[in-house]
């Protein structure tokens, strides 16, 4: 514990600009003496914990500028038993959030906790429901909630604060998992237990060293701010490469499927000036293939989705929709980008919902209030594509194609033989011209200058 950064620490490594809100909850005839439960000692342990670290409850909250952005911020002290939740901590944690609401700022918790406080029983639990329903009043009234997860970050303080953040961040080698230490499996695997396991199960979006995180918290309060004005459409991205138009159906998928075709990374990395990746579907899945997040360019943020070539797994339409919902809900428009070859569709895609994640994506797209921007830079392989495809504002470049099926699969339903697998293609109409033509596609995008 010694070794354990409290509370102010942890706000003062952050930022330095903080004003603690003044407390109003005291104690009521629940929280004097040895509290709700009559739990002997309870009242000598809160003293020893006062005396210890200079706190009176297990959080410390008020209002703060990180890197010149406003935000409410909310910081565990783990020395005062063990970060706990008791009825107290849920008072402050209900006022920080209701600060956030009427003052329309982000929250930030910096989380460390073992957990609800047995020594009140169920009602410290019960402070969790309170949580829930303070954090579902901000999130309606739009702010953004991100979470850094300390050591220990555990029980409810996890499962509430921490993985109901919309963007969490974590400290290398911090303790998180609704288990603590002492009440999981003795044979369970730590590192399922630890920030960077939880961010190879999809749990959390990024791990960020110490001397990184007062940068990457400013990063995401800008991306993350909403605007009062409608939003206005991202950017058509300038294709990256000087091919040529098609001649013929096979060519365009010949031109989509060459490795020499320039990818989403450098997609991204063209457009933005910087970006902050959000990863996972918080449903334990990762689906490297697939890109999302927030980026900054021209003073402005915009929020990205992007195909990586590879065949889109059920997480990855599971962040894709996380991310823009999370845009929509903040006023961000909202960029995809298309490569695939088509959703994934072996055995375990099956078994983690394929159909189920790609229906949520095509919702997700379809009830935005931002406006969508989408461009196709590689292969668009049927409705594995179209789930993140912007309806009415699709651009796409000239070595791409989108289909209904891919030729080869036309040919083989069609039971044609494979000598008439390019005359499949020209009949699919899938060039990039032929898109426009259709209606599908609003404009062929070539390189800047063009």
């Amino acid at each position: 514990m010694a070794d354990r950064p409290g509370a102010r620490a942890a706000i003062a490594a952050v930022t330095t600009e903080f004003e603690e809100f003044a407390d109003t909850t005291a104690p009521g005839p629940d929280g004097a003496g040895d509290g709700p439960l009559s739990w002997v000692g309870y009242a000598d342990s809160r003293a020893r914990a006062a005396a210890r670290t200079g706190e009176d409850e297990s959080v410390v909250y008020g209002l703060a500028s990180v890197g010149g952005r406003p935000c409410v911020l909310v910081s565990f002290e783990f020395g005062f038993l063990g970060g706990s939740l008791g009825q107290r901590t849920g008072d402050r944690l209900e006022a920080a959030y209701e600060a956030a609401r009427v003052r329309a700022l982000p929250l930030v918790s910096l989380i460390a906790t073992g957990g609800s406080r047995m020594q009140e029983g169920m009602v410290a639990l019960t402070q969790l429901q309170r949580v829930a329903r303070a954090s579902a009043r901000l999130r309606a009234a739009g702010p953004a909630q991100l979470a850094v997860l300390r050591d220990p970050t555990t029980g409810g303080g996890w499962a509430t604060l921490g993985a109901g953040a919309d963007v969490i961040l974590a400290l290398p080698g911090a303790q998180v998992g609704f288990a603590g230490s002492r009440v999981r499996p003795p044979d369970a695997d730590p590192h399922a237990y630890s920030a960077e396991g939880q961010l190879a199960a999809g749990q959390i979006d990024a791990v960020v060293p110490p001397d990184e995180l007062p940068r990457t918290v400013a990063h995401w309060l800008r991306a993350l701010r909403g605007t009062d004005s409608p939003a206005v459409p991202a950017p058509v991205p300038h294709a990256l490469s000087t091919t040529g138009l098609p001649v013929t159906g096979w060519d365009a998928v010949r031109q989509a499927r060459s490795p020499a075709r320039p990818r989403a990374e450098a997609y991204l990395d063209a457009y933005f000036d910087h970006r902050l990746p959000l990863a996972g579907d918080r449903c334990g899945g990762t689906d490297p293939g697939l890109l999302c997040g927030f980026g900054w360019r021209d003073g402005r943020s915009i929020a990205y989705v992007a195909q990586c070539g590879t065949a889109t797994r059920p997480a990855g339409y599971r962040t894709a929709a996380r991310a823009v919902r999370l845009a929509d809900r903040l006023g961000v428009p909202v960029l995809t980008l298309i490569d695939t070859p088509g959703a994934a569709n072996d055995a375990a895609a099956e078994r983690a919902g394929a159909g189920a994640a790609i229906a949520d994506a095509f919702a997700a797209m379809a009830e935005a209030r931002v406006p969508l921007t989408t461009l196709v830079i590689g292969e668009g392989g049927s409705g594995g594509a179209l789930a993140l495809a912007a309806p009415g504002n699709t651009h796409v470049t000239r070595d791409s194609y989108f289909s209904v099926i891919a030729p080869e699969l036309a040919a083989a339903i069609l039971k044609r033989t494979p000598d008439e697998v390019l005359a499949t293609a020209d009949q699919l109409r899938l060039r990039p011209q032929d898109l426009v033509e259709l209606g599908f596609a609003r404009s062929v995008v070539g390189p800047p200058g063009e």
